[in-house]
């Protein structure tokens, strides 16, 4: 679809603008203004990005140091550029620019299996057998994605993971996966590609037969994701996925070495560096995986010497860079695992599976930053007298409406029943104003 169609302008439209602008202005410096005022557009455009911890991140060494306790570990805490707000010792980069960031410190949910918390996590909703609830990826995409005509690309992209279903809302709006080199999985040989005229051509005769015959909605769904991956091969913007590729058009430079080297030469660094071009580009949801923190044996080890150099790199070069390019305010920032790890130490010098008290972080999107909300006790074991207990129900509905997606949304699931946005969470008082 054509790029003027997301800015209120269709082909006709623009012929009779041009004709006019040609008689004041030069052509070619009409274009120009176009092309200039598109990318202001697109700029102001919303986005989310979720950086996810799978496994289960031990956030009593990250954002929640209990130094007077027996249950505190090995790690010291340090200062932030925010008074009074201290992070672990082993995050000293992102200490730095921690107000542009916040902690919701008083985390309290169910579910302490991976499965389960994963899904509560991500969708607002405990598992039901009756219902596949969507990813909030998934949910971005249904409500912006369709709303940005000139995004050529998945409007919901998960770098290095793919667990995330679209549940009731269909398979057009299911996460496009892809590795942190921006690799896609089965993507066609430069021979395919030429001969994929032919095929489509094919394809469209039998996929017409098929709903005409009127055999429920998975035939167009097919055929939605079809064309979605047509308009992806074909798309200047899929230089968004490749960090060593130059599009004009877009204004996407190949990224510097340095750039590269800010970020992290590792899968999540790099997974971040993509994450902030796809942005760039209009896509509304990017979610950027981290595995590894299922840290049942050897907890502190494995932080100092894999999980914490990477994740400090990345999240103070995303915010940084977010920052310096004017996007921030319209980005929001998401950290989070499926639920936090056990404030006592196992005989293994390890953490288990811990729901009761732990912390996630929200950062940018003109949110009200640089702030601790919600506090453990000293021990870390619950939620401390006088701190409300949050849950992955008022995480989202403070992204909805920091994304400018009305927290009244209700969908309807393939039964009929109503779903309202977010579980019908309340969005953070603290971070909104």
């Amino acid at each position: 679809m054509s790029a003027w169609h997301n800015y209120g302008m269709n082909r006709r439209h623009f012929v009779e603008h041009l004709t006019t602008a040609a008689a004041t202005v030069p052509a070619l410096n009409f274009l120009s203004h176009v092309q200039a005022n598109a990318e202001v557009v697109r700029s102001k455009q919303k986005s989310c990005i979720l950086m996810w911890m799978g496994g289960g991140p031990p956030t009593i060494d990250i954002w929640d140091l209990k130094p007077d306790s027996k249950n505190g570990g090995e790690f010291k805490p340090i200062d932030t550029a925010v008074p009074g707000v201290q992070i672990s010792e082993l995050m000293p980069e992102t200490a730095k620019i921690f107000n542009d960031l916040s902690l919701i410190r008083s985390m309290s949910t169910r579910e302490a299996d991976h499965g389960r918390g994963r899904y509560y996590m991500q969708t607002a909703y405990v598992p039901n057998p009756t219902v596949v609830h969507p990813t909030f990826g998934s949910v971005v995409s249904y409500e912006l994605g369709k709303t940005r005509k000139a995004l050529e690309i998945p409007a919901f992209v998960s770098i290095d993971g793919g667990a995330g279903q679209a549940g009731f809302l269909g398979m057009t709006y299911a996460p496009f996966v892809v590795d942190n080199t921006g690799r896609i999985r089965n993507a066609p040989t430069e021979e395919g590609t030429r001969r994929l005229k032919d095929r489509l051509t094919m394809l469209e005769e039998i996929e017409s037969g098929f709903m005409a015959s009127r055999r429920g909605e998975l035939p167009k769904a097919h055929k939605d994701v079809y064309h979605n991956a047509v308009n992806l091969m074909t798309s200047k913007q899929m230089a968004a996925f490749d960090v060593n590729k130059t599009e004009v058009s877009l204004q996407l430079e190949a990224e510097s070495e340095a750039t590269k080297d800010a970020y992290g030469r590792n899968g999540f660094g790099q997974g971040l560096l993509m994450a902030r071009r796809l942005v760039q580009v209009g896509v509304p949801f990017v979610e950027v995986n981290m595995g590894g923190w299922d840290l049942h044996a050897g907890v502190f080890d494995a932080l100092r010497t894999q999980r914490l150099p990477p994740l400090d790199q990345g999240i103070a070069a995303i915010t940084k860079d977010l920052k310096q390019r004017g996007m921030l305010d319209n980005t929001v920032l998401v950290w989070m695992g499926e639920f936090g790890r056990t404030p006592r130490i196992n005989k293994d010098v390890g953490r288990d599976h811990w729901a009761a008290s732990w912390s996630v972080m929200l950062g940018g999107g003109g949110l009200k930053n640089g702030q601790v909300i919600g506090a453990t006790d000293k021990d870390g074991l619950q939620i401390a007298d006088g701190s409300k207990a949050y849950r992955p129900e008022e995480i989202w509905a403070t992204v909805a409406l920091a994304m400018g997606i009305p927290i009244n949304t209700v969908h309807t699931s393939k039964r009929g029943r109503p779903m309202k946005l977010a579980n019908g969470g309340t969005p953070i008082q603290e971070l909104i104003g």
